[in-house]
């Protein structure tokens, strides 16, 4: 056996980059595998006796186990508890839970592996799918007690969405029911019949008592029922997929790499395929074609390069290629489009909402992006198809996803470097999902802007006025529609081309068949935007008048207008006097409990952190008007005097 090299909770670059560092594994084939399952079900521990029992710890390490078992229960006889081996990070120590991602190198005389141990608790579900991106094959771990649960299921279903076809199922706590043959074949049948639809190509079963080194390294003397192989035998000898070298050539560009004015190269890592000096390339978004002129590396020029190689390409043509392009084979292109169908995984305790604006990062390129439809979403226990209008923690739904610009993408089915997305919330840069690209919806081929005659500013100009969009937030009650009222009456009176778009009003025609959940809300505030954007675009001064509770979708309306036609108002009026006020007697009747989701009372209101303008309660309607109109004016967007 080979000595291991512990990357402890290093990320799996690190990890990948040590099989080199060790002696007589250059030649070693690499399996990539990760540990799964329900909490507690003994994933730390299978890892740790592993690495114990095939003798690839030093004697520092041991001592410092044999110290650390001291102190907690679990150990074996030999008065070593395993986890700790893996379990690093203090607060998974206390609990006795995995809540990180730990990454672990050992090879022996057949292989070499690289092993991710995923935390089982549900909350950290999305931990577990990170650990699954880079896997082969995946070992589900069952606690043999309590046999197929909802964090199986789940894990099951995120493994074969992310493409992992081979899995051990790995009966643990054998030794706790008897090592009874009779469970272990309830429960392999149970799963069979579960994952029957998942398309695995291997499935293979495995009755462990990890603690005990039992079907560990060879097959156990007190399971001689078990005529299959030990774990290490299995992930010794299966036979995984290694990367298709006759996959079409793809390279997102990482970085345009210019030292000085006789050189221009576009820097990153191959993704799939291979490529060769002469070899006729296109940057799939322009469709733009030339000639790979040099592959340039740190270690000097090749003349073929495949996946996995960090490369700078060097074309015959200069080109206009930036960070986020793909570089790909010109007689196999990607596919390009601003509209897909997805899996998607939702990873943050705040729920998807279709309608709302996040940032999704494909490859090298991000970009804003939101969900229009969500399909359906998957019962983990039944794989029903469920109709969803949200994504909770942890849920797996089918949704439709709109980008703001075209990407070039492949299904990820086909290639997973190019299909694969991560969906990040614009406010906090959490990711808050990871999603599968299932195919591009060919709708968005049909449309295209269609060319006018007349654009905006002729339309602005022949009002005498610049387009602008006065948008008024703020609590219930807080005076928003009388101010804005006074301010179109003001502007009527100087000539200048208004509308107004009142939340109430809105409510009772375009957007009647929307509620106040938290989806509704986003949906209705993405409606009044597009229609906002129109009225500008016809050169109009628009004035919105609506609670508009959550920044985010306050943001996605001035991002779809140009840079200073949004103007964002806040009537900054607080609850109490808004509550004083109650001209509708709206916060009585939620008070009660008659109105639900009612912002200030069971549903927030994010105000703005910069607004535009900021009204305060001491200031009367009629100057809060006033102020407004004379910004209008100082800013120049009114450009006539009084008709």
């Amino acid at each position: 056996m080979s000595a291991v090299l512990d990357t402890s909770h290093a990320g799996p670059e690190a990890a990948s980059g040590l099989p080199g560092l060790l002696p007589g594994t250059e030649r070693k084939s690499l399996l990539r595998f990760l540990t799964c399952g329900s909490v507690d079900d003994g994933k730390s521990t299978l890892i740790g006796r592993l690495l114990y029992d095939t003798k690839l710890l030093t004697e520092d390490q041991l001592a410092a186990l044999g110290r650390d078992s001291n102190r907690r229960r679990g150990a074996t006889e030999d008065g070593l508890d395993f986890a700790l081996l893996v379990d690093g990070l203090a607060a998974e120590r206390e609990q006795g839970i995995t809540i990180d991602v730990a990454y672990r190198f050992f090879a022996t005389d057949a292989r070499k592996f690289i092993v991710a141990d995923t935390p089982g608790h549900e909350q950290y579900t999305r931990n577990m799918a990170t650990g699954a991106s880079n896997a082969d094959l995946a070992v589900l771990l069952v606690d043999a007690r309590h046999g197929i649960l909802t964090q199986t299921r789940r894990h099951s279903f995120i493994v074969s969405l992310l493409g992992i076809r081979h899995v051990v199922l790995a009966v643990n706590k054998i030794d706790l029911v008897d090592y009874s043959k009779d469970v272990f074949e309830a429960i392999v049948a149970e799963y069979q019949a579960f994952a029957e639809s998942f398309g695995f190509r291997s499935l293979q079963a495995i009755p462990l008592a990890a603690r005990f080194g039992d079907n560990m390294l060879t097959r156990s003397e007190r399971t001689p029922w078990y005529e299959g192989p030990s774990l290490i035998e299995h992930l010794e000898t299966i036979e995984v997929e290694e990367a298709d070298p006759s996959a079409p050539f793809r390279m997102p560009v990482q970085w345009v790499n210019r030292p000085h004015l006789n050189f221009r190269g576009f820097a990153g890592t191959i993704a799939a395929g291979s490529v060769r000096t002469g070899e006729r390339i296109v940057v799939a978004g322009s469709g733009i074609t030339s000639r790979v002129k040099r592959i340039v590396t740190y270690d000097g020029d090749l003349e073929a390069a495949g996946a996995g190689a960090a490369v700078t390409l060097t074309l015959e043509d200069e080109i206009d290629a930036s960070r986020g392009d793909v570089i790909a084979a010109a007689v196999a292109r990607p596919q390009v489009s601003d509209q897909f169908a997805a899996h998607l995984i939702w990873m943050h305790a705040d729920p998807l909402i279709a309608g709302r604006p996040y940032l999704v990062k494909i490859g090298t390129r991000t970009l804003t992006a939101s969900v229009t439809d969500i399909k359906h979403k998957v019962d983990v226990n039944t794989l029903q198809k469920l109709a969803a209008r949200t994504l909770e923690l942890n849920e797996v739904g089918f949704v439709n996803l709109s980008t703001h610009e075209p990407i070039a993408f492949d299904p990820f089915s086909s290639i997973k470097e190019t299909g694969a997305f991560i969906v990040i919330d614009r406010m906090t840069n959490l990711t808050v999902g990871a999603g599968m690209i299932e195919f591009g919806l060919r709708r968005a081929h049909n449309i295209h802007w269609q060319a006018l005659d007349v654009d905006k500013s002729s339309r602005a100009a022949l009002k005498g006025q610049k387009p602008a969009v006065l948008w008024f937030t703020g609590l219930s009650g807080a005076g928003k529609s009388t101010i804005a009222n006074l301010v179109e009456k003001r502007l009527h009176s100087l000539g200048i081309h208004t509308y107004i778009l009142d939340g109430d009003n809105i409510r009772h025609g375009l957007n009647r068949d929307l509620g106040f959940t938290e989806a509704d809300r986003v949906e209705n505030i993405r409606r009044v935007a597009e229609a906002a954007r129109l009225f500008a675009d016809a050169g109009i001064v628009t004035l919105v008048s609506f609670i508009s509770p959550f920044r985010a979708e306050r943001r996605m309306a001035r991002e779809m207008l140009q840079e200073g036609e949004f103007i964002e108002i806040f009537v900054d009026t607080p609850i109490e006097v808004a509550e004083s006020r109650d001209p509708k007697g709206l916060y009585k009747r939620a008070r009660q409990g008659l109105i639900e989701n009612f912002t200030g009372i069971d549903s927030p209101y994010e105000p703005p952190e910069e607004p535009d303008i900021r009204m305060t309660p001491d200031l009367s309607a009629a100057d809060a008007a006033e102020v407004v109109v004379s910004h209008l004016m100082r800013a120049g967007y009114i450009t006539q005097g009084a008709h």
